[in-house]
């Protein structure tokens, strides 16, 4: 017979042997999800650099774009939405936030030889660098960057700070048919599920056959948003593509105004 001491001496040995098991088996874990992530960095390097390549020439740049890395449109999202105003060629094109889009809707509007881009852009510093490459690329007059701060707005039982309504006022050609809505603002830190009030107050505002584009969908946050406005607004059509941070499409269908 085992005496107490021994007893608990080999208990303490057999939850130290699990424990450690656990943690090799956490730290093996690990190891892979490294490897994993190291074999996939690379191939996703390459697929950003194609559609970078691919973005110059469709768009037959000949002056650099601003950096594509980190908070702005990765090179893949901004193909599609080159590869769509193209196709589409729509006439009044909306941007939640402005920046490299900007530029690329844009020109898309200048080769298509009609339309124009409006953004919304709550930071006074990044409109202005924003229309400072406008005027570089010589595509001022295919685009507006339209200074509108955060404010707190009610949408339903909630608070949002969002875009304020006098920027769009007087903006927008009358009445407002927007063929396509870009969502990529405001920043996710400003508030739980930013991007929702784009829905309530936006989508009044497209066109039969309209398209928006949200980025950043493979986020926890806008694929909720997704499924609210899968509910509120069930005159959309819900599809993806994609692109390296998640691309969400809505299509608006023939007849959907409310």
């Amino acid at each position: 017979m085992l005496s107490s001491t021994s007893f608990l001496f080999v208990l303490f040995i057999l939850l130290l042997c699990g424990y450690t098991l656990h943690k090799v088996r956490l730290v093996h874990l690990l190891l892979h999800e490294v490897r994993d992530h190291a074999l996939r960095e690379p191939a996703s390097l390459y697929r950003q650099l194609e559609a970078l390549q691919g973005l110059y020439a469709e768009l037959n740049l000949c002056r650099s774009l601003p950096a594509t890395r980190g908070w702005a449109a990765s090179p893949d999202l901004l193909l599609e939405l080159a590869r769509h105003a193209q196709a589409a060629c729509p006439q009044v094109v909306l941007e939640c936030s402005s920046g490299t889009s900007t530029l690329v809707l844009a020109r898309c509007m200048q080769l298509n030889g009609s339309g124009m881009v409006y953004s919304l852009e709550h930071d006074p510093l990044y409109a202005q660098h924003t229309r400072r490459e406008l005027e570089r690329h010589g595509l001022s007059a295919w685009a507006r960057v339209l200074d509108a701060p955060l404010q707190p707005q009610q949408f339903g039982a909630a608070t949002w700070p969002w875009y304020a309504p006098d920027a769009l006022r007087g903006a927008l050609p009358q009445p407002a048919q927007v063929d396509l809505l870009v969502i990529d603002g405001p920043p996710q830190a400003t508030r739980q599920l930013a991007r929702y009030p784009a829905g309530p107050a936006l989508f009044p505002l497209l066109a039969d056959g309209a398209v928006v584009f949200l980025d950043d969908s493979d986020r926890p946050g806008e694929q909720r948003i997704l499924a609210l406005w899968k509910e509120e607004f069930p005159e959309f059509e819900h599809s993806s593509k994609p692109c390296e941070k998640g691309c969400a499409l809505l299509t608006r269908r023939a007849g959907g105004h409310g």
